[in-house]
């Protein structure tokens, strides 16, 4: 069973805004996500650290979901986390992309829903939510 954490609808990001999460990730993490979209249907953003999860080590894990039907997996080799660590992560939104701010390093990962507003966001997995801020 994997822990939800809070859910957010009607965050209403717009490409120039971003979205800092700060938290705690679990003393035996095995891994945890955050969904960024527009609603629990339609993500934008599936953003999945893996400690050792589904086959990968120290791997952050990215893709999009449209209903059920999940993209191409994109694979992050950088991994600034760890187990009982705290992790702040901003979310940059812009308009064909989003652009992840992690410690130290960034990637960008495509609006393949073009979506015109995130709305939605959750934390689930070996994470407690601490902070939420955007501008």
């Amino acid at each position: 069973h994997i822990p939800q954490g809070p859910v957010c609808t009607n965050l209403g990001l717009k490409p120039g805004q971003r979205l800092t999460v700060k938290g705690k990730i679990a003393p035996n993490a095995k891994s945890f996500v955050m969904n960024l979209g527009k609603d629990a249907t339609l993500l934008g953003l599936h953003f999945n650290p893996r400690f050792d999860a589904h086959g990968d080590v120290n791997t952050i894990v990215c893709n999009s979901k449209k209903v059920e039907e999940w993209g191409a997996e994109h694979r992050e080799a950088v991994f600034p986390f760890q187990k009982g660590g705290t992790a702040e992560i901003t979310f940059g939104v812009n308009q064909n992309d989003v652009t992840v701010h992690l410690p130290g390093h960034q990637f960008t990962f495509p609006n393949r829903l073009n979506l015109s507003v995130f709305d939605y966001f959750d934390t689930q997995g070996d994470f407690t939510l601490q902070s939420l801020s955007w501008e």
